[in-house]
């Protein structure tokens, strides 16, 4: 009797460790539907990549653009091709730093501290990640805005960095390289289409309209 007292703790023992290889087991197990998941998922993004860089936009579009910079922030598509050519001048933080303000203003109410001191830390307190470049009384006065948070507490810095925009990087977008060839690519388009349409009025010609 004793001697089986004795054993007790032993069993026991491998009883609980055999419980733990199998919850162990248990927990592994899904990680491969949680590797397709995650691959589904990359597929997913990489074709919304690709319909995007499939985008082209029209004659009509680029046109906008070159009347006023504010119907290129007016467009996705004009705000997503603004933001390629500030890339290549390494100042998409302005782009960034305006977007942001705009989600801000549709932020909940009981978000706006926390979304308004995210913004602040990453785009306008000296120093930030991705600051961008306001004069000292603008970034004083948003600082002290964050501090008693509203959906307006960004509006004057949001002004300054959007007449940055329409004043410098504007002006050379509209003489960049990246304009010209979306030009050209749509008068080679536009050409191509008209020798097509005359190719098929010679046809129909030739054929006497049968």
């Amino acid at each position: 009797m004793c001697k089986g007292l004795a054993t007790l703790p032993a069993t026991c023992l491998k009883s609980a460790k055999d419980i733990k290889h199998k919850i162990s087991f248990l927990l592994q197990k899904p990680e491969p539907q949680t590797t397709d998941q995650k691959q589904a998922k990359e597929k997913t993004g990489n074709a919304a990549a690709a319909a995007a860089a499939k985008r082209v936009p029209s004659a009509a579009e680029v046109e906008k653009w070159k009347e006023s910079f504010s119907n290129v922030m007016s467009s996705e598509m004009g705000r997503e091709v603004f933001t390629s050519f500030l890339k290549s001048e390494f100042s998409q933080e302005n782009m960034d730093f305006w977007v942001a303000c705009e989600d801000y203003k549709k932020t909940d109410p009981s978000k706006l501290t926390s979304r308004a001191k995210q913004i602040y830390k990453q785009y306008v307190e000296a120093d930030a990640p991705n600051e961008v470049n306001l004069d000292a009384a603008t970034r004083e006065e948003t600082q002290q805005n964050v501090e008693n948070a509203c959906p307006s507490c960004f509006d004057e810095a949001q002004k300054m960095i959007y007449t940055l925009m329409e004043k410098d990087s504007y002006r050379r977008f509209l003489q960049s390289k990246l304009i010209k060839d979306l030009c050209e690519s749509q008068k080679s388009a536009a050409d191509e289409k008209k020798k097509n349409c005359e190719r098929a009025e010679s046809r129909h010609a030739v054929t006497g309209g049968a």
